[in-house]
């Protein structure tokens, strides 16, 4: 049977760790030898004042209720001190579900149902857990005699008289002197070993009766049975007894290699500890600094000396809200690790970031020594971060926010809206033959010009309104809370007024100039946001065929009843049906060796009687027809045939690399279709390689990354095209099982010269290898480019500068032999 004070003290860190995180009290009973419940411990800190007497309240309770009818989950109510309490109870069972205990929870009102049942249960496994270990502790016990018991020992043991003869000795002294017991007990050390040997045995055991205690007398390197060598220790040490008197001496002689090898070792952690850039910290279990090393130092300002003994609330930045710190302990407890990110202070009073890792460090009864913290200074990391967000956020030369931005802006302001029930106004504007002012002023005006626009903007910048630059001379505005159409009307017109002011820079006249403004209305025009952002941009693009210098509001009809529009519709329909469509393959090279990596399979019509169609004029009808789908099959399953007969003759050409278009890929049959046409043609999947836009991948963000990662598994790459037109964020992007960023041709043009553009350019291959991501770029035409990209990193290249698209025959006898 279990004892009361045994058990508590097993128990008592439990019931304080509880009642901490259930923010109530707690106790626990033990069923006595009569079958009555015992109480055993409470947390120690009462939390209600009115249950001091929590034994006297609780014990009657208990007892009470018959143990057949004590359950799981059971709640019953009291009343004491005119307050009303809930007392949930647990039974605590032993291995084979015999019922020795109860735990009780007490909580000061009507139990709710939202109360921590997980964490009553996980304080109910520990309290059993603690009975079962105690219980074989003491089922341990067992009569022994001397004998068995210095037999148990590896180590060489024996034990001598006054007159140096051998008293006992145990197993491992038969095997290491072979020699067995009858041989040993009762002769001495010159009546077993040479003269020497014997004489340093018993110079050994004068020095120990001498001392008066355990004394180390050699430290040797031996064999062992099996020749293995090892080294030794020889401990002697007086047997005295209780008058003080000597009897005799007892020696033994144990393998010590493993101890040295433990020091060596320790002496190497504490090396490694000292000199990492990473700062440990030691605290003992009750959270006083036990150890720090030099870089906890560095980092934190305090010395060694002002932390030890220290709590290391010594560092709190007051950042972190007291759940913060319940929640780390709470898994630090119950999972003995943490890590994560938390704001520490330094000595000087400086507030930094840090990434840490804090573990327990458990005894061999289970329960924690210490702890040990590492952690790192973030500082430099998080500036970096945020230099790359602004990059990747906001525009470089105005400052205002960039596409990526906006789009996240506006989707945001579209939800608002369909939540308030009112209107708002995407209005896309550009300036009026701003290459004029480029060609005849330079590029400096018109970039002192455009920042000009973004501050006028900015200052219309509030709750009601949001700004974006897109590129070049092109602006969006987002007009939210409308609730009348003059009310929009007025806005647009004192927009326009106020951009087209006047313009005076230094050394420079006057310089006057235009807009043209597209505008598109929520709910009007489309619900959604990219949709809006579309038709504003259609209705800038009317808004320039009609002489510029205007406002025009989109309207449906500006696309759909387009007459080219419905010539390639019905066109496109013969095309797919008649197999009209051909592919062409653009060379994909390597920068740094110029060889061939790759290519990339583009789309070609040739229409009897429309001539060349370019893809930049079908695609998109294709798209809003939905056509878009089976010609973005009829594409892959072409150049997988094309791809599997290069390889049956024997020719390379790294991965052949296909366009996905976002419906397409938004199909939930599109990885089984890539699967059924990689089986179909015989195409390996490791030859494949998938483009696909930012919009691709930016619905249902968790089943994006699910598909993409089932496409991975099949062996197929995976890039990002046109790569920064987009609206993806760093923290989604990096999560995409993606392999390569390919930078869009808009932003190659013009480098090394464009100062935009090479920024830019130079920011997504910072990001992409930051992410280990192979990058490539498209559109390269000029020596000068190419060079650009080498010089700044990045991996691959295609474009006209090395090869225009070729036909597959023409390209066959480019292509390199494997055989």
């Amino acid at each position: 049977m279990h004892t009361i004070q045994n058990t508590k003290a097993y128990w008592q860190k439990t019931l304080d760790i509880s009642a901490k995180a259930l923010k109530i009290d707690v106790c626990a009973f033990l069923l006595d030898e009569h079958q009555q419940m015992c109480f055993v411990a409470s947390n120690q800190q009462i939390l209600d004042s009115d249950l001091i007497d929590l034994q006297q309240i609780t014990t009657p309770v208990i007892n009470a209720i018959p143990l057949s009818k004590l359950t799981t989950n059971q709640v019953i109510s009291i009343t004491h001190k005119q307050k009303q309490y809930s007392i949930h109870l647990q039974p605590l069972v032993d291995d084979y579900g015999k019922q020795l205990g109860c735990f009780c929870a007490i909580y000061s009102q009507l139990l709710s149902k939202d109360f921590n049942l997980a964490l009553i249960h996980l304080t109910v496994d520990s309290l059993q857990h603690s009975l079962s270990k105690l219980h074989s502790q003491q089922q341990q016990y067992q009569s022994i005699n001397l004998q068995n018991f210095i037999n148990a020992f590896s180590e060489h043991i024996w034990v001598k008289d006054l007159d140096g003869k051998y008293i006992v000795c145990n197993q491992s002294i038969e095997n290491a002197w072979n020699k067995k017991t009858g041989q040993i007990v009762g002769k001495t050390d010159h009546d077993l070993f040479d003269v020497e040997t014997s004489r340093l045995f018993i110079e050994t055991d004068n020095s120990a009766k001498s001392a008066r205690k355990p004394i180390v007398v050699s430290e040797c390197e031996g064999t062992d049975p099996n020749n293995n060598r090892h080294w030794l220790e020889t401990v002697k040490a007086p047997l005295i007894d209780e008058t003080e008197t000597i009897q005799g001496i007892i020696g033994i002689t144990r393998n010590i290699g493993r101890h040295r090898q433990n020091e060596k070792q320790l002496l190497l952690a504490e090396s490694v500890v000292e000199n990492t850039i990473n700062g440990v910290l030691v605290t003992d279990r009750d959270g006083n600094i036990t150890e720090v090393n030099s870089a906890f130092t560095q980092i934190t300002g305090f010395e060694r000396e002002e932390a030890i003994g220290q709590n290391p609330r010594i560092l709190n930045s007051g950042k972190h809200d007291t759940d913060f710190f319940a929640k780390m302990w709470n898994t630090l407890l119950v999972k003995g690790k943490w890590h994560g990110e938390i704001w520490n202070k330094r000595k000087n009073g400086d507030i930094f970031p840090q990434s840490a890792t804090i573990n327990a460090v458990y005894g061999q009864d289970d329960t924690i020594n210490f702890f040990v913290a590492v952690f790192s200074d973030m500082s430099k990391q998080k500036i970096n971060e945020q230099k790359l967000e602004n990059l990747a956020y906001y525009d470089n030369l105005t400052q205002l926010p960039n596409r990526v931005l906006l789009r996240s802006n506006l989707q945001a302001q579209v939800e608002h809206a369909a939540t308030a029930q009112s209107q708002l106004a995407v209005i896309m504007f550009d300036v009026d033959f701003f290459k004029h002012i480029n060609d005849s002023l330079g590029h400096d005006v018109g970039d002192q010009l455009l920042v000009e626009v973004a501050r006028r903007l900015e200052n219309l910048s509030h709750d009601y309104c949001h700004v974006g630059r897109l590129s070049s001379d092109e602006f969006v505005i987002v007009l939210n809370d409308l609730t009348q159409d003059e009310m929009l009307a007025s806005r647009v017109n004192h927009i326009k007024s106020l951009i087209e002011q006047p313009y005076r820079f230094d050394g420079i006249s006057l310089i006057r100039m235009t807009i043209s403004m597209g505008v598109s209305v929520y709910p009007h025009d489309s619900l959604n946001s990219e949709n809006l952002l579309q038709n504003a941009d259609t209705a800038l693009h009317i808004a320039k065929q009609s002489g510029r210098n205007t406002v025009t509001f989109y309207d449906s009809a500006m696309t759909m009843n387009s007459v080219e529009h419905l010539k390639i519709q019905n066109a496109l329909h013969e095309a797919i049906q008649e197999q009209h469509f051909h592919l062409v393959y653009q060379p994909k090279l390597s920068l740094c060796s110029g060889q061939l990596v790759g290519l990339e399979a583009l789309i070609r019509w040739e229409h009897h009687e429309y001539g060349f169609i370019s893809p930049a004029e079908f695609i998109p009808v294709a798209e809003k027809t939905g056509l878009i789908h089976e010609i973005g099959l009829m594409v892959l399953r072409m150049a997988c045939y094309q791809g599997k007969q290069w390889l049956d003759n024997g020719y390379e050409f790294g991965r052949i690399a296909v366009n996905v278009a976002s419906l397409q890929f938004q199909r939930r049959n599109f990885i089984d279709n890539v699967a059924k046409i990689l089986q179909e043609t015989g195409m390996p999947a490791s030859c494949l390689e998938l483009e696909m836009t930012e919009s691709c991948m930016m619905y249902e963000p968790e089943q994006v990354i699910s598909d993409l990662k089932r496409l991975g598994d099949m062996g197929i790459q995976l890039s990002v095209d046109d790569f920064g037109t987009g609206y993806s964020s760093l923290s989604y992007l990096k999560k995409l099982p993606i392999n390569v960023l390919k930078i869009d041709q808009s932003f190659v043009c013009d480098i090394p010269f464009d100062g935009h553009n090479t920024a830019i350019a130079k920011a997504i291959i910072v990001l992409g290898h930051a992410l280990k991501l192979d990058i490539i770029a498209e559109g390269v035409e000029t020596k000068e480019q190419a060079a650009f990209l080498l010089e700044n990193g990045c991996d691959q290249a295609q474009g006209y500068y090395f090869s225009r698209p070729l036909l597959a025959s023409v390209l066959t006898s480019q292509l390199i032999s494997s055989k």
